[in-house]
């Protein structure tokens, strides 16, 4: 332009080494895309805030903000709909007001249908804690009724205690009588939404559109077996590693390894000598 780089500067109150330093970055920038780019290829339906949050998991100090520039450097985003591709083995109105509060509150449930790759369908019953937004349970079969709902919620029962409420729409499954009066034996309460309004039963639809997103729009299942087995997987991951943002982009139910010394039981960490520890004495027979 004619003007001298001095003059420039001093005009723009910009020092001069400021316009003479060359910019770089970071020394981890490459190893950082080369994850970035990974975990976009692994997890497809994931846009940069998981992927940041599972950069985190994996032990990168990184933010929102460096992903994000990366990711849109890198031409990453998440496809409006992915293709299917088969795999390389076979093998009343209360319940509008009713909140939960705790973990074993409210549970809701629903179902899901879907097709093997012979064209015949298959459904999945899938159970939810709305507290914690873990997925207790999915059931996968061709066909599903009242007493498969029973023999899942029992299971459940069993393992996790009874909540105190149950929510679900009107389908004949969950309106049957037999449903009904066993759920009221165990001490729980059932909580139906009003017909025809399905955002009333917000946390399982949410739950089942993540997992026609995620996993039953990308898979093909040639037996229904594979479908069990490529389901349970993505309900594990779901659980344990899966980043959900209404937690704080954390999973509902991380699996927590605890060491050696903390899993001891607390006799073999005493610091008494084995002669001062009491022993119960030995049960004899009549």
């Amino acid at each position: 332009m004619g003007v001298s780089e001095r003059r420039t500067c001093a005009a723009l109150g910009q020092h001069r080494s400021t316009q003479r330093r060359v910019p770089r970055g970071h020394d981890d920038e490459e190893r950082l895309t080369a994850d970035i780019t990974e975990l976009a290829r692994q997890y497809g339906r994931y846009g940069y805030r998981k992927v940041t949050a599972l950069l985190r998991d994996a032990g990168w100090l990184v933010n929102a903000k460096r992903v994000e520039r990366i990711w849109r450097r890198e031409g990453l985003k998440v496809p409006p709909r992915q293709p299917k591709r088969g795999r390389l083995w076979l093998a009343d109105g209360s319940c509008i007001r009713l909140r939960p509060e705790r973990p074993n509150h409210v549970w809701s449930y629903d179902f899901v249908e879907d097709r093997t790759h012979d064209g015949r369908k298959f459904r999945m019953l899938n159970v939810l804690d709305e507290f914690t937004h873990e997925c207790l349970a999915i059931r996968v079969g061709r066909k599903l009724r009242a007493a498969d709902v029973i023999d899942v919620l029992s299971d459940l029962f069993i393992l996790r205690g009874v909540p105190a409420h149950i929510r679900s729409d009107n389908g004949p499954e969950f309106v049957a009588k037999t449903v009904q009066s066993w759920i009221a034996a165990v001490g729980a309460k059932t909580a139906y939404i009003a017909p025809g309004s399905p955002w009333e039963n917000g946390y399982v639809e949410s739950f089942n559109a993540r997992l026609r997103d995620e996993l039953l729009d990308g898979e093909i299942f040639y037996s229904l077996r594979e479908a069990e087995v490529v389901i349970e997987s993505w309900r594990r991951h779901y659980n344990t590693v899966r980043p959900h943002g209404a937690l704080g982009y954390r999973p509902p139910a991380p699996e927590v390894v605890l060491p050696t010394l903390v899993a001891w039981p607390a006799a073999l960490r005493r610091s008494e000598p084995p002669t001062m520890q009491t022993v119960a004495p030995r049960p004899t027979l009549n």
